[in-house]
């Protein structure tokens, strides 16, 4: 039997690949895919076949992962509850799609993944390879070995040489992308208890943050970011610029207590510097770009978008037509945003559009303008209030 494993190198992963091979007598292939973890990519493809891999694939996926999953959530303003920007759930259908991709090329029998049977992931994953093929198998070890929690997995690791990377210095599990860099688990499994000190790796913490502040310009063409200050990027490498520069002053840091799709409550901490500013800049150029009306039947559907994207249904058809009425109402969404990044905070300082603004000075001065006739209001306030004050005699006449 030949497997496809969803590899990261961490603990569970680490686990399972030997797993497999003693209880599927099992071929493994570790697929890792780089969505921006850094040398964590090499280490884990290295780790792989030290571990007992028959092959080990790390493959570059950052690209469409930026443009393809993170940019179009983006024109969507996607946010999840209202704070979470989705880092982990948009990079697990761009790495399903290559886990299938190099199943079908491996002519393996299964898939399998290390996402466990409480969380989020199992979902994402499985829901995504289903959407891409029908007839695929897929292992869930987390659903069907005896370990019960991360005690068990070292006690396995220790007993078959596999090296840990959960140590007393990091009680906790992380998972980075180009996005943002998740932690859970742990001492975070207690609400109360804050983050430890020194966990942060992309954002340096808000106190230490410089004392002078950084302006940033940052130029959309339809929805999407094409430049900043002027100079013209690569989605990829727009992204890790915008997380360079909003680093190193604490921006980007959310701590909360989200739903999960399977019905608990969990904490997650997150940093997307670069998607923050992002977030932000977005929605500057969008205030003065969008008619009143369609921005709010959009924003009006951005919880549901979002909810989808969380819940896995990425490769759904009604987040795929989603994607479209969000896509369309970007047509008008191009300009530039200029920000204020200070001490963990992201303040819009101007906007502009030189093609579609709407915003018309002329209009909403309060100096003398010849535009606009300031008793028209009378009529349309009286008209907005008629029912009202019929109601309001009602009330009156039955003596509330």
């Amino acid at each position: 039997m030949k497997v496809v494993l969803a590899y990261s190198g961490g603990l569970d992963t680490s686990i399972i690949l030997r797993w497999l091979m003693e209880e599927y007598n099992a071929e493994v292939v570790a697929y890792t895919a780089d969505v921006g973890q850094g040398e964590e990519v090499e280490e884990a493809r290295r780790k792989a076949v030290e571990t007992g891999a028959a092959e080990a694939i790390a493959e570059d996926l950052k690209a469409p992962f930026v443009e393809e999953y993170v940019f179009p959530a983006l024109r969507a303003n996607a946010v999840y509850e209202w704070y979470y920007l989705l880092g982990t759930s948009l990079a697990r259908p761009v790495i399903t799609k290559g886990l299938v991709e190099a199943a079908r090329a491996a002519g393996a029998d299964a898939i399998a993944h290390g996402a466990t049977g409480k969380g989020n992931d199992q979902v994402r994953f499985e829901l995504a390879a289903y959407a891409l093929e029908p007839g695929i198998k897929v292992i869930a070890p987390w659903r069907e070995w005896d370990l019960k929690g991360r005690a068990d997995l070292v006690a396995y690791a220790e007993r078959h040489g596999i090296p840990v990377p959960v140590t007393p210095e990091k009680p906790y599990s992380t998972d980075a992308n180009l996005l943002h860099v998740s932690y859970e688990g742990g001492v975070l499994e207690d609400p109360w208890t804050g983050p430890p000190p020194g966990m942060f790796r992309l954002t340096i913490d808000p106190e230490d943050a410089p004392d002078a502040a950084e302006v940033i310009n940052v130029s959309f063409e339809r929805g999407t970011p094409v430049a900043v200050d002027g100079v013209a990027m690569e989605p990829v490498d727009l992204l890790t610029h915008l997380n360079e520069r909003g680093g190193r002053h604490g921006v980007g840091r959310v701590d909360i207590v989200e739903n999960r799709f399977v019905g608990m409550k969990s904490r997650g901490v997150y940093e997307t510097p670069g998607g923050t500013i992002l977030h932000h800049a977005h929605k500057a150029v969008e205030s003065i770009t969008l008619d009143r009306e369609v921005a709010h039947l959009r924003d009006e559907l951005v919880p549901r978008y979002a909810e989808m994207v969380y819940n896995g249904f990425w490769f759904a058809p009604e987040r795929e037509a989603l994607q479209a009425f969000m896509d369309e109402v970007q047509e008008r969404v191009s300009g530039d945003a200029r920000l204020k990044l200070y001490k963990g905070g992201v303040t819009v300082e101007g906007r502009r559009s030189d093609r579609y603004a709407l915003y018309d000075q002329a209009t909403v001065t309060f100096e003398e303008d010849s535009v606009y006739d300031q008793s028209d209001a009378t009529g349309f306030i009286r008209l907005n209030a008629l029912r009202l004050r019929r109601l309001a005699e009602e009330r009156l006449g039955e003596g509330e």
